[in-house]
């Protein structure tokens, strides 16, 4: 069985040798999203809130592309610079998943990509 590579111009183009999405059998494996704008390619980052959205509407977009929906995750990572944080960060993301949310870890780290604040990757399977 061979993998399929996701794409959609929804969401920001990688910005490194990586897939955005890669379809295995019946589970896709998204990569860490970011809050950039997919048509400006700007960052939305004036709050960890906005933020936050910007990296689920990322994410949304390459789940519908593949065909999937927050309700087919299973599995999310979350990258944060400050533990600080959590408590917004966690409000904003638990608004796209009402009921049976996903595992999770949360990781703080010292550095993301472009200097966002919070990176978030999933899993998902039909």
């Amino acid at each position: 069985m061979a993998n399929s590579i996701i794409y959609t111009s929804e969401a920001p183009a990688p910005i490194g040798p990586y897939s955005q999405a890669v379809l295995a059998g019946n589970t896709l494996y998204v990569s860490g999203q970011i809050p950039l704008d997919s048509e400006t390619g700007e960052l939305i980052n004036e709050n960890i809130t906005e933020e936050t959205h910007a990296v689920m509407k990322n994410l949304e977009a390459v789940l519908r592309k593949a065909g999937f929906g927050f309700s087919d995750v299973v599995k999310c990572t979350i990258f944060i610079k400050s533990m600080d944080q959590f408590g917004t960060i966690n409000e904003a993301y638990g608004q796209y998943f009402k009921s049976n949310p996903p595992a999770r870890e949360t990781v703080e780290v010292s550095r993301l990509p472009k200097d966002v604040h919070v990176e978030i990757s999933c899993i998902a399977v039909k």
